[in-house]
Protein backbone atom coordinates (compact mmCIF):
# COMPACT_ATOMS: atom_id res chain seq x y z
CA UNK A 1 0.00 0.00 0.00
CA UNK A 2 1.54 3.72 -1.07
CA UNK A 3 2.11 5.93 1.97
CA UNK A 4 1.20 9.42 2.03
CA UNK A 5 2.55 11.58 3.90
CA UNK A 6 1.91 15.69 4.17
CA UNK A 7 4.65 18.17 4.48
CA UNK A 8 4.09 21.46 5.25
CA UNK A 9 6.86 24.15 5.50
CA UNK A 10 9.80 24.05 2.81
CA UNK A 11 12.63 25.35 4.13
CA UNK A 12 15.89 23.18 3.83
CA UNK A 13 14.52 20.60 6.30
CA UNK A 14 11.04 20.42 4.84
CA UNK A 15 12.13 20.34 1.50
CA UNK A 16 14.87 17.77 2.32
CA UNK A 17 11.96 15.38 4.19
CA UNK A 18 9.57 15.70 1.37
CA UNK A 19 12.48 14.80 -1.40
CA UNK A 20 13.48 11.87 0.65
CA UNK A 21 9.98 10.26 1.03
CA UNK A 22 9.35 10.93 -2.52
CA UNK A 23 12.47 9.33 -3.13
CA UNK A 24 11.14 6.64 -0.85
CA UNK A 25 8.33 6.08 -2.92
CA UNK A 26 6.03 8.13 -1.10
CA UNK A 27 3.00 10.29 -2.32
CA UNK A 28 3.77 14.13 -0.58
CA UNK A 29 2.00 16.25 -0.33
CA UNK A 30 4.42 19.75 0.34
CA UNK A 31 2.95 23.28 1.28
CA UNK A 32 4.26 25.97 2.06
CA UNK A 33 3.14 29.79 1.79
CA UNK A 34 5.73 30.34 -1.13
CA UNK A 35 4.55 29.99 -4.48
CA UNK A 36 8.37 29.93 -5.18
CA UNK A 37 9.42 27.30 -2.81
CA UNK A 38 6.37 25.30 -3.91
CA UNK A 39 7.12 25.76 -7.50
CA UNK A 40 10.64 24.12 -7.13
CA UNK A 41 9.54 21.74 -5.75
CA UNK A 42 6.41 21.04 -7.80
CA UNK A 43 8.12 18.21 -10.38
CA UNK A 44 9.59 16.20 -7.29
CA UNK A 45 6.78 15.22 -5.40
CA UNK A 46 3.24 14.06 -6.21
CA UNK A 47 1.33 17.07 -5.27
CA UNK A 48 2.37 20.72 -4.16
CA UNK A 49 0.46 23.61 -3.57
CA UNK A 50 0.94 27.16 -1.99
CA UNK A 51 -1.61 27.89 1.02
CA UNK A 52 -1.45 29.25 4.45
CA UNK A 53 -1.58 26.16 6.97
CA UNK A 54 -3.15 28.47 9.50
CA UNK A 55 -6.54 28.11 7.56
CA UNK A 56 -8.32 25.21 8.84
CA UNK A 57 -10.17 25.10 5.91
CA UNK A 58 -7.48 25.02 3.30
CA UNK A 59 -6.15 22.27 4.97
CA UNK A 60 -9.64 20.47 4.64
CA UNK A 61 -9.60 21.21 1.16
CA UNK A 62 -6.50 19.15 0.32
CA UNK A 63 -7.64 16.50 2.86
CA UNK A 64 -4.42 16.60 5.04
CA UNK A 65 -6.45 14.64 7.18
CA UNK A 66 -6.40 11.11 4.77
CA UNK A 67 -2.70 11.13 5.07
CA UNK A 68 -0.71 8.85 6.84
CA UNK A 69 1.31 11.55 8.66
CA UNK A 70 2.02 15.33 8.76
CA UNK A 71 5.40 17.19 9.27
CA UNK A 72 5.16 20.64 10.46
CA UNK A 73 8.46 21.91 9.61
CA UNK A 74 7.73 25.57 9.91
CA UNK A 75 10.91 26.81 10.64
CA UNK A 76 10.74 31.10 12.00
CA UNK A 77 7.52 31.28 12.88
CA UNK A 78 6.25 29.19 15.82
CA UNK A 79 2.83 30.69 16.31
CA UNK A 80 2.15 29.21 12.63
CA UNK A 81 3.28 26.41 13.65
CA UNK A 82 1.60 25.80 16.86
CA UNK A 83 -1.75 26.90 15.56
CA UNK A 84 -1.07 24.36 12.10
CA UNK A 85 -0.73 21.30 14.86
CA UNK A 86 -3.66 22.55 16.88
CA UNK A 87 -6.14 22.53 13.28
CA UNK A 88 -4.32 19.13 12.47
CA UNK A 89 -5.21 17.62 15.74
CA UNK A 90 -9.01 18.55 15.83
CA UNK A 91 -9.28 17.39 11.85
CA UNK A 92 -7.78 13.66 13.43
CA UNK A 93 -4.48 13.66 12.05
CA UNK A 94 -3.42 10.59 13.34
CA UNK A 95 0.60 11.46 13.16
CA UNK A 96 1.92 14.68 13.28
CA UNK A 97 5.81 15.35 13.72
CA UNK A 98 6.59 18.65 14.32
CA UNK A 99 10.06 20.86 13.84
CA UNK A 100 11.31 22.68 17.31
CA UNK A 101 13.87 25.38 17.92
CA UNK A 102 14.82 25.40 21.56
CA UNK A 103 13.58 23.00 24.60
CA UNK A 104 10.46 25.90 25.09
CA UNK A 105 8.72 25.00 21.74
CA UNK A 106 9.11 21.65 22.30
CA UNK A 107 7.62 21.65 26.20
CA UNK A 108 4.56 23.47 24.65
CA UNK A 109 3.75 21.16 21.49
CA UNK A 110 4.27 18.59 24.34
CA UNK A 111 1.57 20.15 26.90
CA UNK A 112 -0.95 20.22 23.75
CA UNK A 113 -0.28 17.07 22.78
CA UNK A 114 2.46 16.06 20.33
CA UNK A 115 4.44 13.43 20.33
CA UNK A 116 6.64 13.50 18.20
CA UNK A 117 9.15 16.35 18.00
CA UNK A 118 12.39 16.96 16.17
CA UNK A 119 14.79 19.75 16.65
CA UNK A 120 17.43 19.61 13.66
CA UNK A 121 19.72 22.18 14.96
CA UNK A 122 20.17 20.46 17.95
CA UNK A 123 20.58 17.20 16.52
CA UNK A 124 23.27 18.85 14.09
CA UNK A 125 24.78 20.13 17.23
CA UNK A 126 25.39 16.69 18.94
CA UNK A 127 26.92 15.34 15.41
CA UNK A 128 29.75 18.12 14.85
CA UNK A 129 30.53 18.08 18.44
CA UNK A 130 30.77 14.06 18.40
CA UNK A 131 32.87 14.37 15.04
CA UNK A 132 35.39 17.14 16.60
CA UNK A 133 35.92 15.56 19.73
CA UNK A 134 36.51 11.80 17.93
CA UNK A 135 37.68 12.85 14.44
CA UNK A 136 37.75 8.75 13.48
CA UNK A 137 33.87 8.75 14.14
CA UNK A 138 32.23 9.38 10.20
CA UNK A 139 28.64 10.37 11.40
CA UNK A 140 26.46 9.97 14.68
CA UNK A 141 22.71 9.86 15.54
CA UNK A 142 21.78 10.33 18.86
CA UNK A 143 18.75 8.31 20.24
CA UNK A 144 16.55 8.28 23.40
CA UNK A 145 17.92 7.23 26.85
CA UNK A 146 21.50 8.32 26.11
CA UNK A 147 22.19 5.70 23.67
CA UNK A 148 23.70 6.34 20.03
CA UNK A 149 24.51 4.71 16.71
CA UNK A 150 27.82 5.87 15.26
CA UNK A 151 29.73 5.14 11.79
CA UNK A 152 33.75 5.00 13.07
CA UNK A 153 37.01 3.56 11.22
CA UNK A 154 38.41 0.78 13.16
CA UNK A 155 40.37 1.66 15.79
CA UNK A 156 44.55 0.74 15.74
CA UNK A 157 44.14 -1.51 18.68
CA UNK A 158 40.93 -3.78 17.25
CA UNK A 159 42.17 -3.53 13.69
CA UNK A 160 42.77 -7.15 12.44
CA UNK A 161 41.27 -8.93 15.10
CA UNK A 162 38.02 -10.90 14.79
CA UNK A 163 34.68 -9.93 16.05
CA UNK A 164 34.68 -12.46 18.86
CA UNK A 165 38.32 -11.27 20.27
CA UNK A 166 37.53 -7.16 20.04
CA UNK A 167 34.93 -8.57 22.39
CA UNK A 168 32.91 -5.68 21.88
CA UNK A 169 29.53 -6.91 23.66
CA UNK A 170 31.22 -8.12 26.46
CA UNK A 171 33.79 -5.50 27.05
CA UNK A 172 32.56 -2.03 26.11
CA UNK A 173 28.54 -3.09 26.13
CA UNK A 174 28.33 -2.06 22.47
CA UNK A 175 26.75 -4.04 19.62
CA UNK A 176 28.46 -4.20 16.11
CA UNK A 177 24.91 -3.80 13.44
CA UNK A 178 27.44 -4.20 10.71
CA UNK A 179 30.29 -3.44 8.72
CA UNK A 180 31.39 -1.10 5.57
CA UNK A 181 34.38 -2.92 3.63
CA UNK A 182 36.29 -1.39 0.85
CA UNK A 183 36.57 -3.33 -2.20
CA UNK A 184 38.01 -2.86 -5.58
CA UNK A 185 36.11 -2.74 -8.48
CA UNK A 186 36.21 -2.01 -12.41
CA UNK A 187 34.16 0.72 -13.57
CA UNK A 188 33.95 2.16 -17.00
CA UNK A 189 37.29 0.49 -17.53
CA UNK A 190 38.65 2.06 -14.24
CA UNK A 191 39.47 0.74 -10.89
CA UNK A 192 37.85 2.37 -8.33
CA UNK A 193 37.30 1.80 -4.54
CA UNK A 194 33.94 1.42 -3.56
CA UNK A 195 32.73 0.98 0.52
CA UNK A 196 29.83 -2.31 0.71
CA UNK A 197 27.52 -3.07 3.98
CA UNK A 198 28.86 -6.88 4.14
CA UNK A 199 25.58 -7.93 6.07
CA UNK A 200 25.47 -8.79 9.79
CA UNK A 201 29.32 -9.61 11.21
CA UNK A 202 30.07 -13.40 12.11
CA UNK A 203 32.09 -14.03 15.50
CA UNK A 204 34.90 -14.98 12.88
CA UNK A 205 34.52 -11.75 10.49
CA UNK A 206 38.25 -10.19 10.62
CA UNK A 207 38.32 -6.37 11.51
CA UNK A 208 40.40 -4.52 9.00
CA UNK A 209 42.20 -1.20 9.48
CA UNK A 210 40.41 0.26 6.46
CA UNK A 211 36.20 -0.84 8.00
CA UNK A 212 33.83 1.58 9.22
CA UNK A 213 32.00 -0.06 12.21
CA UNK A 214 28.58 0.49 12.85
CA UNK A 215 27.66 0.04 16.42
CA UNK A 216 24.88 0.69 18.89
CA UNK A 217 25.26 1.96 22.57
CA UNK A 218 25.55 4.33 25.24
CA UNK A 219 27.37 7.14 24.94
CA UNK A 220 29.78 6.61 27.73
CA UNK A 221 30.52 3.35 26.38
CA UNK A 222 31.16 4.44 22.81
CA UNK A 223 33.86 6.79 24.56
CA UNK A 224 35.56 4.59 26.40
CA UNK A 225 35.77 2.36 23.75
CA UNK A 226 36.93 5.15 21.76
CA UNK A 227 39.85 6.08 24.15
CA UNK A 228 41.31 2.63 25.18
CA UNK A 229 41.83 1.73 21.71
CA UNK A 230 43.11 4.41 20.40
Amino acid sequence: MLSKFTVIGLGFVGTGIARALAEKGAEVLAIDTSEEKVEDIKDEVAHSVALDSTDIKALMAQNVQDTDGVVIAIGHNFEALLLTAVHLMELGVERIIARVANPHQRMILEKVGIKEIFAPDEEIGKTVAEMLLHPDVKSFLPLPDDFQIIEIKTPKRVAEKTVQEASLRERYQLNLITIKRQFREVRNGEQVIVEHIIGVPKSDTILKESDILILLGKSQDVDKFIQVNK
